[in-house]
C-alpha cells in the first residue's frame, strides 16, 4: 500500500512539475497602436481580447495598453508587461517587430506574440491573416462599379502589409475593367482621422469614386459618402459609419487564434512559428455585399467563394512589377515568402513605391 501511495506522489509530483509556471490566472496582454475605439484594427484586435475572457472566463486574467508609438515606446511597453507578470504578450503592429524580439531575450519565460511581422525566436511567434483576400475581392467590385474608371487607396505606411493589398485591390480591378487607374495617398499614420479624410477628399476631388484604405478608422469612408461615392470599409463593418457608401468591409476575426494561443499556454504545448490565416478559416471574413447591383454581388461572390476553396489566387503569373521586372512566372504562386517581403507595385499603378 505504501508503495502504492509513494508512487502516487511521484506522479502527482511530476504532473505538477510539468504543468506551466502560473498561479491562479493565466496572465494575457496586448500592446495595441490605437486606441480600442477605432472602430478598425485595434477594435478587432480587442474583439479578440474579450473573447479570450468569455471563453476562459475566471481562468484568464487580460490586460492592454493602447496607442502605444513604435520605438522606445513599445520596448518599454512590452518590457513592463513581462515585468508585470504576463504569461503571453500579443503585440499587434507590423512596427513592434524589433521590440519585441529584443524583449523577448529577456524573458525567456513569457511567450510572445507579434502581428504581422515575419521574426520569430524560440519564444516569440509571428501571425497575421491573409486580408489581401478580402482585398481582391473589393478590388473586383470597384472595377465593376466605377463610373470614372479611377479607383483610389489611403495607405497608412509603404510596408508589405500594405503594400500588397493595394495590389491586390488594383490587381482585382484590372481583370474586370482593364481600363481602371489607380491613385495612391500615404497619411504615414495608422490612425488619424483627420489626415485619413483629407487623403480620401484629395483622391475624390481628382475623380476617384471608389475609395479604399488601409487604416483604422472609418474616416475614409464617412467622407465617400459625404461626396456621394462609395467605398469599402478595413478590418470591421464599418456600414454604421456610411451606410449609403460601404460595398463591404474586411473583417479581422483574431479570436480563434488568441483563444487558441491561450489553450496552449495553459496545457504547456505553446511553440513558436508563424500563422498565416486564410478566408476558408473563417478569420479573414467580409461584410454583406451592399450598394450594388445583384450582378456584381454574384460575381463577387463567386471571386469570394473561388478563394475559399483554394481554386483562384491572385497573385498567379505572369505578374511583372511597374519597372516592366518579371516577379511571377506564368503559372507561378507567390509564396507567403514573397507576399511578405512585396516591395514592388505591379505593371499598370503609375506610382513609386516610398523608399525604393
Amino acid at each position: 500500500m505504501k508503495s502504492i501511495l509513494r508512487t502516487l506522489a511521484v506522479a502527482t509530483l511530476s504532473l505538477f512539475l510539468s504543468m506551466p509556471a502560473f498561479a491562479d490566472k493565466l496572465k494575457v496582454g496586448f500592446i495595441y497602436v490605437g486606441p480600442t475605439g477605432d472602430h478598425g484594427w485595434t477594435y478587432r484586435h480587442d474583439i479578440g481580447r474579450q473573447d479570450i475572457e468569455k471563453h476562459f472566463g475566471d481562468k484568464v486574467e487580460t490586460t492592454f495598453i493602447e496607442s502605444v508609438k513604435y520605438g522606445p515606446d513599445a520596448e518599454r511597453a512590452i518590457r513592463a508587461m513581462a515585468k508585470g507578470g504576463a504569461d503571453i504578450i500579443f503585440a499587434t503592429s507590423f512596427g513592434y517587430m524589433e521590440p519585441m524580439l529584443k524583449v523577448a531575450k529577456e524573458f525567456p519565460n513569457v511567450k510572445f506574440e507579434h502581428a504581422t511581422g515575419y521574426k520569430q525566436s524560440d519564444n516569440m511567434a509571428s501571425y497575421g491573416l491573409r486580408l489581401y483576400q478580402a482585398r481582391h475581392v473589393q478590388g473586383v467590385i470597384a472595377g465593376m462599379m466605377t463610373k470614372t474608371n479611377k479607383i483610389c487607396y489611403v495607405g497608412a505606411f509603404p510596408i508589405p502589409e500594405v503594400i500588397r493589398e493595394i495590389n491586390t485591390y488594383y490587381l482585382g480591378a484590372k481583370s474586370v475593367n482593364p481600363d481602371v487607374d489607380i491613385d495612391i495617398v500615404w497619411v504615414n499614420t495608422w490612425y488619424d482621422p483627420g489626415k485619413e479624410a483629407q487623403a480620401a477628399k484629395v483622391m475624390i476631388a481628382e475623380g476617384c469614386d471608389m475609395v479604399a484604405q488601409h487604416t483604422d478608422s472609418p474616416a475614409p469612408l464617412q467622407t465617400a459618402e459625404k461626396a456621394g461615392v462609395l467605398g469599402f470599409g478595413q478590418a470591421s463593418n464599418q456600414y454604421k459609419f456610411a451606410p449609403k457608401a460601404q460595398l463591404t468591409a474586411t473583417i479581422d476575426n483574431w479570436s480563434p487564434y488568441y483563444i487558441q494561443k491561450v489553450q496552449d499556454v495553459m496545457d504547456g504545448t505553446w511553440k513558436s512559428g508563424d500563422y498565416f490565416g486564410h478566408m476558408k478559416d473563417d478569420v479573414v471574413q467580409m461584410a454583406p455585399f451592399t450598394n450594388m447591383p445583384d450582378e456584381v454581388k454574384a460575381f463577387a461572390q463567386k471571386i469570394k467563394d473561388g478563394i475559399t476553396n483554394g481554386k483562384y489566387f491572385a497573385f498567379t503569373g505572369p505578374i511583372k512589377d511597374n519597372t516592366g521586372k518579371l516577379q511571377l512566372k506564368d503559372g507561378e504562386i507567390a509564396d507567403d515568402a514573397h507576399l511578405n517581403g512585396m516591395m514592388y507595385y505591379v505593371e499598370g499603378i503609375d506610382a513609386k513605391v516610398p523608399g525604393n
